[in-house]
């Protein structure tokens, strides 16, 4: 039973945050030699592997975590704590020059998913492409009634999304009937709720996401189809991500060309 439970520890930890499964096995190694405790030795070696070793390791595969700055920061300091923050130098650059278009903007660049330090292909679970240090999810603006600006509705940035407006094209009920039972499912992933008093901006993410689009390294860009045409968006790059991926109504994916 401890070599299951020991299969699945692993198997979770690698999932979640590529380094934690071998880290585990590294733990128990200096458990069974030291009578210590496995968690006691894991979470401080998970966390200075995490934030002294990695960080200097990763540009051996050419990635680097997203730079943080006053406009720059992640939705969620989860995604930094799972090592899910790692991008090639070129988006860094990218987001860099977003933030200088936006620099009197009312608001920030909060980032969620971008890919993990090593290994090419590796699959950034659930993405099905947030393999190779090229893409970065980044979260809708919202506001509040007095036009305060945020952007944050669910304690994990994705699912909860923007509601359909009456005659918008429904891309969720087409994926769906079409089998893609997945289309959706990020709205068991949003780890709570918060904020309902927030509503989509506009203006403020139709100002961010042509922003984004005035870097010339921009390959692609994903929001749902409905959401496209509500915010006059008519950019070839801002492409319809199809049914096998997840709705984009909750965040904007981006990726290198």
């Amino acid at each position: 039973m401890k070599k299951i439970l020991y299969t699945l520890i692993f198997i979770l930890l690698t999932t979640l945050t590529q380094i934690g499964g071998v880290l585990f096995l590294v733990a128990l190694w200096i458990s069974k030699k030291s009578q210590l405790n496995t968690i006691a030795i894991f979470l401080p070696l998970y966390l200075i592997s995490t934030f002294l070793f990695i960080p200097h390791l990763a540009p051996i595969f050419g990635r680097e975590p997203v730079k943080h700055s006053t406009k720059i920061e992640p939705t969620n300091y989860l995604t930094v704590i799972l090592n899910r923050n790692y991008v090639r130098p070129e988006l860094n650059q990218l987001l860099y020059q977003t933030e200088q278009y936006l620099i009197h903007a009312p608001f920030k660049i909060k980032y969620l998913d971008a890919s993990f330090p090593f290994i090419d292909k590796f699959p950034l679970l659930p993405h099905l492409s947030h393999n190779d240090g090229k893409k970065i999810d980044i979260s809708f603006i919202y506001e509040d009634n007095h036009g305060v600006v945020d952007n944050k509705k669910s304690r994990s940035g994705y699912g909860v999304f923007v509601p359909i407006k009456q005659k918008e094209y429904n891309q969720t009920k087409v994926c769906k009937s079409k089998g893609a039972f997945q289309y959706d499912y990020t709205k068991y992933l949003t780890l709570g709720r918060i904020n309902d008093n927030l509503k989509f901006s506009k203006n403020s993410t139709r100002q961010l996401i042509i922003a984004l689009l005035k870097n010339k390294n921009l390959g692609k860009l994903f929001i749902e189809p409905n959401l496209k045409t509500r915010l006059n968006l008519t950019d070839n790059r801002i492409r319809n991500h199809g049914c096998r991926a997840v709705r984009h109504d909750d965040h904007i994916h981006i990726q290198l060309r």
